[in-house]
């Protein structure tokens, strides 16, 4: 072995000794939860599918303690001990990987060296508001986002917005402290109000080498949601695993909640983010088949930018980006599932309507905030349903993990971070488009763009739609009525902070000599790495 190698091999040790001494000497978080595990009775606000429940919809002491146990001691036999709901295996829905939060990384930070703060409470003001919001979100599921503004707002859009702006907190986006038709339903961070509701990134067709596609895709069945029936949801609840959604025989661009949380119902987590880097990068065409191509130049800070006989590849380059974009992700979900089991273990939407319901009808009493009581949006699901269960997208509702935070949202926040690391986010997007609606003839609406033509045309940036892109993700699960609004609000700060750490990392390992690329976070200061 040459004194070459040697050497080498002693750098290659030293330099991940020297990175992870730099990510251990960074502040340790603490982990406090919303303290709903102690303080409601019965486990009401925390997290407990899958396992046994009573007639009520409450977990089983022995069964829940047994998860805990489990997530304390960190043994895998004790996570095959935990009773289960649904006695018949072949029927059984799974908790899902309740050890991912466990495991290690050699690159970015621990899982359990980021932070993710406390939920609202069960209890709380902020809770209701984000229950109501909920409810409004799937009584509004099939109407076209497109319609939202204008003279012919749909009368439910205007009913949503007048109640969530009688909530006493509400911490959803507002113009001049109100909710308008212009902020319902979106994110927070900048761009999320600018243009047509769907990114550009979710629209436009994306060049996979010599490959078209185009995002059109298989939505399911209008006006169809699930749950509503009490017996239903109470085999739901233990775990039952029941019959497919139906679907739409015909593809469909993003139009409305339901076609998004179609999209995220199945969507490879990283996909988006991995088309919308396929769209940035790809060169114009003049074809009029593929309008995807924005040519969108590179981080001015990418060290090839300024080399006269030099490009990136393996490093810098596309291969790179691409797969940064995949370990981010894998990143983003053991930082994640750390959170949701075991710290935070908040009860699913779902969840917290059936609490709702057996406290409306009299079943039981729960300590659950007026505003959601006395809401327009209740009366208006018992009036469609006959019970007061969130109408869900999905015939088996929610995945069987917790709530807070959401891996959507977290995977999200980071890969959208890392495109924002290697690409020039003030460049501003040619032609936006938007998908067509045609009411009168649904064989046809929503199968064909057409050019976006709001007054702020010219203003879409690649800033601004990765950060809409990573709102239209985490949101759309909750238009499916699997999170909740701070779900996807925090989580998409903690994929941010993940992909920060990963890519200091990567800065140290590289040998290009750069000053670093420089960004905008989703709260809009600049950082630099």
């Amino acid at each position: 072995m040459s004194s070459t190698n040697v050497e080498r091999a002693a750098k290659a040790e030293q330099l991940r000794i020297t990175q992870a001494k730099v990510q251990r000497s960074l502040p340790l978080p603490g982990h406090p939860n919303n303290h709903d595990e102690d303080d409601q009775p019965n486990r009401v606000g925390s997290y407990s599918k899958g396992l046994p429940h009573n007639d009520l919809g409450e977990v089983d002491d022995d069964a829940y303690d047994a998860m805990v146990l489990a997530l304390n001691s960190q043994d895998p036999d004790d996570f095959e001990a935990i009773p289960m709901g649904e006695p018949n295996i072949s029927k059984r829905r799974k908790l899902v990987n309740p050890q991912a939060g466990l495991a290690f990384d050699l690159a970015g930070a621990d899982s359990h060296h980021l932070f993710l703060c406390p939920p609202p409470r069960f209890d709380s003001a902020e809770t209701a508001g984000e229950m109501v919001e909920n409810y409004w979100m799937a009584l509004t599921r099939d109407i076209a986002y497109s319609t939202y503004e204008g003279a012919s707002t749909p009368p439910l859009i205007k009913k949503a917005i007048d109640d969530l702006n009688k909530l006493s907190d509400f911490r959803g986006p507002k113009i001049n402290g109100k909710v308008t038709t212009r902020t319902l339903f979106r994110g927070f961070a900048p761009g999320d109000l600018d243009g047509p509701y769907v990114s550009q990134f979710l629209l436009k067709a994306a060049k996979f080498g010599a490959d078209i596609i185009e995002q059109r895709i298989q939505t399911t069945t209008p006006g169809k949601d699930f749950m509503t029936n009490y017996d239903e949801w109470l085999a739901v609840q233990r775990g039952t695993n029941p019959p497919p959604n139906t679907f739409d025989p015909i593809t469909r661009y993003i139009r409305n909640g339901r076609d998004g949380g179609q999209y995220v119902h199945i969507d490879v987590l990283f996909q988006a983010y991995f088309d919308a880097c396929l769209i940035i990068a790809a060169p114009v065409d003049p074809d009029p088949l593929v309008t995807d191509g924005f040519g969108v130049p590179l981080n001015p800070g990418n060290p090839y930018v300024a080399s006269d006989n030099q490009d990136g590849f393996a490093t810098f380059g596309p291969p790179h980006i691409k797969g940064l974009i995949g370990e981010a992700a894998v990143h983003a979900l053991k930082a994640v599932w750390f959170q949701k089991w075991s710290v935070h273990r908040r009860l699913r939407p779902e969840v917290f309507a059936g609490r709702v319901h057996n406290h409306k009808t009299g079943k039981a009493s729960y300590p659950i905030h007026k505003d959601v009581l006395k809401s327009e949006a209740l009366k208006q699901v018992f009036a469609a349903n006959n019970t007061y269960l969130l109408p869900m997208a999905f015939t088996e509702g929610s995945p069987l993990h917790p709530s807070y935070g959401s891996g959507h949202a977290t995977v999200a926040g980071a890969c959208v971070t890392i495109l924002k690391w290697f690409f020039d986010g003030s460049f501003v997007l040619k032609d936006p488009m938007m998908p067509n609606h045609d009411p009168a003839h649904p064989d046809v609406d929503g199968t064909t763009l057409v050019p976006y033509e709001g007054s702020d045309k010219g203003a879409l940036t690649v800033e601004g739609e990765l950060n809409k892109l990573a709102s239209n993700i985490g949101i759309s699960r909750n238009i499916s009525g699997v999170h909740w609004r701070s779900d996807y609000a925090e989580s998409l700060r903690l994929g941010e902070e993940v992909a920060l750490r990963t890519l200091m990392d990567f800065r140290a390992t590289g040998n290009e000599d750069f000053a670093g690329c420089t960004f905008n976070k989703f709260d809009g200061t600049p950082v630099t790495i």
